[in-house]
């Protein structure tokens, strides 16, 4: 399925004013399991931060996760890119408006590098699995982090990730480069590149991933068959958010054995 087309009417939709990008934003917080996850990460990394701090913001999108840290986090200076022109221009201009100085925008692409001993923090959330050239991207990480520096991924895993549960199974995304990681093969990367290991923790396991094809999965192929059902969304929600934010909460609050996503924190020595 192409999901990009389908993000960029939500987010035509969503850029026609602050507010309504707010609101995009505090959807996107609710509707997506793993912006639960990586907002609890980012509490338990950035807890340590009481001064200054860089970060980088390796895929920002929409900017959701720049704006709940700047908002947040007040002494942090936000370095954010996305090879996507048009992103990092509604970007900017929203944040602009808002009187966010401390995010800074620009058009980067991770495969290239542009950044030595930079960053406190680096955030990459479902951005790997675009990428086929993820070894020299994390060596590119290596690089820009400072020394005790820490970095924090989201992506699929290969337990079900970009819903992919055996041979011959279709990503749900076709813009991806990899179905998921497994813990071996990303840590194996990670430490190849000079990281030492934090944690690996599963995301979306069996609960959460139903409440993904709830929220997510079904309402996108109904959209990507046409724009009308647009029309129907409400209705749709109506039915079935509760019990999708009730499995999220399970999923959220539960040590997952598997799952389909995989959080991942490492350091620099």
């Amino acid at each position: 399925m192409q999901y990009d087309p389908i993000k960029n009417v939500i987010g035509d939709v969503a850029k026609r004013t602050p507010v309504l990008r707010k609101f995009f934003y505090w959807l996107l917080g609710v509707m997506f399991l793993r912006t639960w996850y990586v907002k609890r990460a980012l509490r338990e990394l950035l807890a340590k931060h009481t001064g200054p701090f860089a970060l980088f913001d390796a895929g920002t999108g929409f900017g959701q996760y720049s704006y709940y840290i700047a908002s947040r986090w007040p002494n942090a200076s936000i370095h954010a890119i996305d090879v996507k022109e048009d992103y990092i221009a509604d970007c900017r201009a929203f944040f602009r408006a808002e009187g966010l100085s401390s995010v800074g925008f620009a058009v980067e692409d991770l495969t290239v590098p542009a950044h030595r001993e930079r960053f406190d923090v680096i955030l990459s959330v479902d951005v790997m699995e675009h990428i086929a050239d993820d070894v020299t991207v994390f060596r590119n990480f290596f690089a820009a982090m400072k020394s005790g520096g820490r970095l924090l991924i989201h992506t699929p895993s290969n337990l079900g990730g970009s819903d992919v549960h055996k041979e011959g199974d279709t990503s749900f995304v076709e813009e991806h480069a990899r179905d998921g990681y497994s813990v071996e093969d990303i840590t194996a990367k990670l430490t190849g590149a000079g990281f030492r290991m934090l944690y690996t923790r599963y995301s979306y396991g069996p609960v959460g991933t139903l409440s993904w094809r709830l929220v997510v999965k079904y309402p996108l192929l109904m959209l990507n068959a046409s724009k009308l059902f647009f029309l129907l969304l409400p209705f749709y929600y109506l039915l079935t958010l509760w019990f999708s934010l009730l499995l999220m909460w399970v999923d959220y609050r539960s040590a997952n054995a598997e799952g389909t996503g995989l959080l991942v924190a490492a350091e620099k020595p």
